[in-house]
Parts: structure tokens; C-alpha cells; sequence
């Protein structure tokens, strides 16, 4: 067979292949439910029947608007022949790795291989090679690296002509949602478990001094104090499976961030007045934002709070007000400040997660349970804000949460000296003496 025979039997196989492939990838998404091409044999012929030509047909073959659907498309295609030979691949499957140098991938091979001696499609996971393209993630979620890619090959048969399709699809955000989800259960049960732990220890104390007062007294409290803890996980855990789906709150109410932010530091005061640690502030601002005061009570309590556990006796905590324009909207940017050890810049990414610690045996000492800045996290995103974080060990840390300005004018003198919108306002410090 000459070879205009084989590029026209290659080029059939492109268009049935890659438009079967289209389609179930748009439809299914290449999960385990994805169904065989030739299902789709009653709509192929109609995705390739001549219809009448429009304007835009006149100046674009179908040859060329299928090229362009295939190159934007997020799954790789690559077709390749009986003898290993490649006939066609798309840029995404050189992306995830499937093709290198021209050549299908040794593993993908094996399946496609698979496919072309018996017949039968196969779907397999392929985990790109390190030191590839495929470390670098797709545009659908960038920056990440791409650990699993979801693979299905089919056969396409012109006469004696065969090929097999490989179709791949980025499976790293299942990948690492599943892992979420395992740390998560596992580090709840680990949690709670260490309390539980304790609680029965301490009751068999109890019970073996039963004549002792002073024991009766200390291991009681001890029994208290991990009852606490126990019960502060709990209310968080209930708090953050509420937060989570990171949709805007439906009932927004006007709230005060003067009267935020002291409020907060009223009720840090003890905390930090035992710790030794000095609360500041700047000057009132007059500023307002629309939500949900008892959340954004929550999320400051937690950095506050985070702040004075991990910042030395004689240092000092601030909290600053700021109007700032992110994005042509202006917001307000509440900063907590400490002066303590600092995060290390590998742990910074990872301070939000759920359980996350950096100091396992402080947080404990400290009544932490892991769960305060995944909080803050969730209520900034539900708010339609940020919590950014800026840290350099031995020198401290600045936790911001950035809220959406209130909308409505206010009439009040503080609101009438409202700073402009776009800048960065500075306020002195002032010491918090209740």
C-alpha cells in the first residue's frame, strides 16, 4: 500500500479516533465509567455527516477545526501503529508524558500493544517518568506536578490497517483528594484518640487514689483539661465541615472592624498577660465590611491566639488595620504580627492544611488542635477574601486576612475620614492596657 493510502487510512482513524476520543473524555472525564468507542457508533456518523455549509465552514475545513479542537483539548491523544510507529499525537500528550522523542512511552506502549493483539480496549493509570514534561502541570491546575494520568486505548481498524488509540487524561487532583481524604480520617482518629487515651489513664489514677486529695485534685484537672480539648476538636471539626464548600455566606451583616479587633484582643488579654506577651494596636479606622462577625470573630481569635503560643515571653503581638486595592476592589486587610520563631519557608505552603504542625509536642502543651488555620482559611474564602502569610524564622510572622470593603457609605465621623481606597494606610502603635 503506497503511502498516501496509509496517511489516508492514518487520517480516517485521526478522525474517528480523536472524535470518539473527544467526546468521552468531555463526557465521562476518563473515569472508570468511561464507556468503549464503538457505543458511540450511532453518534460518530452524525459528528461526520456533511452539514449544510455555513460562513465559517466556507473559510475553515472540517479537517482544520478538528486539528484545533484536539491541540486545545485536555487530554492527550496519541495514535500509534502495529510496528510502534506514532502516526499522530496531540501537544498534551507530550505534556503528560505519554509521547517522548516522537515515541509512545515504554509503559503506554505495553497497552497499546495490549490493544492491538487482542482486540479488546484496555484502561490503565501511567505515572509519568521523572525529569519529563509531565512534572510541569496543565494549565487546569498550575503549578502542580501531575502524579497519575488516566489512560484508555482503543482500537480503530481500516481493513487490514489497525491502530490503537491512547487517550490520557491528568488524574492528579483525584490522586491528591484521595490522599486528603485518608490524612484526614487517619489524623482524626490519631487526635482523638490521643485524648481518649488520656482521659482512661487518668480516670485509673483516679480511682487508685481515691484516698489521696492532692492526686484526687491533680488528676482531676488533668481529666479536665483534656476533656476541654477533646471538645474544642470536635467544635472545630464541626466548624470546618460547615466552611468548607467555600461558597459565599447568603446573609452578610455590617460589621465593625474597630470593634472587631477589640473585641478579639479583650479576649486574648488573659492569655497573653500569662504568657508575658504585650497586645498592640493601631488607632481606630472607621472601616466596615460586609459578613459573618461570629466567623471573622473565629478567624482572628485563631491567629491571635497562634501568635501568642508561638512567640516568646517579652515580645509583643500587633494588630493593624489597612484599606488596600487588590484587583480593582478595595479591601480591608486585618495583620497580626508576632515577633516569634518564625516559620520555615518549607512549611509556610502547608500551615493551613487540617492537623498540620510544625511543633507537635508545643501545639499540644498549648491546647492546639491543628485545626485553627484551616479555619481561617475557609472563612476568608467564604467571605470572597484571602489569608496570606509572610514569615522569615527568627525574626516572626504576619498572618493578613483581607475582607471585601462594605459596599455602603457610612455617615459617621470615623467613616468621613475614611483613608482613600487605594493606598496603604500607616498608623503608629499603641499598647493595649485594659
Amino acid at each position: 500500500m503506497t503511502a498516501f493510502v496509509v496517511a489516508g487510512v492514518a487520517l480516517l482513524a485521526l478522525l474517528i479516533g480523536a472524535t470518539a476520543g473527544w467526546l468521552v473524555g468531555r463526557r465521562a472525564n476518563l473515569s472508570p465509567s468511561i464507556e468503549p468507542a464503538e457505543t458511540l457508533a450511532p453518534v460518530i456518523p452524525t459528528v461526520l455527516q456533511p452539514t449544510p455549509p455555513s460562513p465559517a465552514a466556507t473559510r475553515m475545513t472540517r479537517a482544520m477545526l478538528l486539528d484545533l479542537i484536539i491541540e486545545g483539548s485536555e487530554t492527550g491523544i496519541a495514535v500509534v501503529d502495529d510496528v510502534r510507529d506514532v502516526v499522530f499525537y496531540n501537544e498534551q500528550a507530550v505534556h503528560l508524558g505519554m509521547v517522548r522523542d516522537h515515541l509512545l512511552d515504554d509503559s503506554v506502549w505495553e497497552h497499546a500493544r495490549f490493544t492491538l493483539e487482542s482486540g479488546d480496549n484496555g484502561r490503565f493509570t501511567f505515572v509519568p517518568p521523572q525529569g519529563t514534561g509531565a512534572f510541569v502541570s496543565t494549565g487546569r491546575a498550575p503549578g502542580r506536578k501531575i502524579q497519575s494520568v488516566s489512560c484508555l486505548s482503543e482500537l480503530i481498524a481500516d481493513g487490514d490497517e489497525h491502530y490503537a488509540v491512547v487517550y490520557g487524561h491528568d488524574d492528579s487532583e483525584n490522586i491528591r483528594v484521595e490522599e486528603t481524604r485518608r490524612d484526614f480520617v487517619a489524623n482524626v482518629s490519631h487526635e482523638l484518640k490521643t485524648p481518649v487515651a488520656a482521659i482512661g489513664l487518668l480516670a485509673e489514677a483516679l480511682l487508685e487514689s481515691s484516698d489521696d486529695p492532692y492526686s484526687v485534685e491533680h488528676f482531676g484537672e488533668r481529666v479536665r483539661i483534656e476533656s476541654v480539648r477533646m471538645g474544642n476538636m470536635v467544635s472545630e471539626l464541626i466548624a470546618l465541615s460547615r466552611l468548607q464548600g467555600a461558597e459565599r455566606l447568603p446573609d452578610l451583616e455590617d460589621v465593625e472592624v474597630d470593634v472587631l479587633i477589640d473585641e478579639v484582643l479583650d479576649r486574648a488579654q488573659i492569655n497573653a498577660e500569662a504568657a508575658g506577651i504585650k497586645l498592640t494596636t493601631d488607632e481606630d479606622s472607621g472601616l466596615h465590611v460586609d459578613g459573618d462577625h461570629t466567623l471573622l470573630l473565629t478567624a482572628l481569635n485563631n491567629l491571635v491566639a497562634n501568635a501568642i503560643a508561638y512567640s516568646p515571653s517579652g515580645t509583643a503581638v500587633s494588630m493593624s488595620r489597612r484599606v488596600v486595592n487588590v484587583d480593582g476592589r478595595p479591601m480591608v486587610a486585618i495583620a497580626v504580627t508576632d515577633r516569634g520563631i518564625g516559620i520555615a519557608p518549607q512549611h509556610q505552603l502547608r500551615v493551613f492544611e487540617r492537623f498540620f504542625r510544625i511543633d507537635k509536642a508545643r501545639s499540644r502543651a498549648t491546647g492546639g488542635t491543628g485545626l485553627g488555620l484551616a479555619i481561617v482559611k475557609h472563612v476568608a474564602s467564604n467571605h470572597g477574601g484571602a489569608i496570606e502569610l509572610w514569615s522569615k524564622p527568627g525574626t516572626g510572622s504576619t498572618f493578613t486576612l483581607t475582607i471585601p470593603l462594605a459596599a455602603a457609605p457610612r455617615s459617621t465621623d470615623a467613616a468621613a475620614r475614611e483613608p482613600d481606597k487605594t493606598a496603604i494606610v500607616v498608623h503608629e502603635e499603641r499598647e493595649l492596657s485594659r
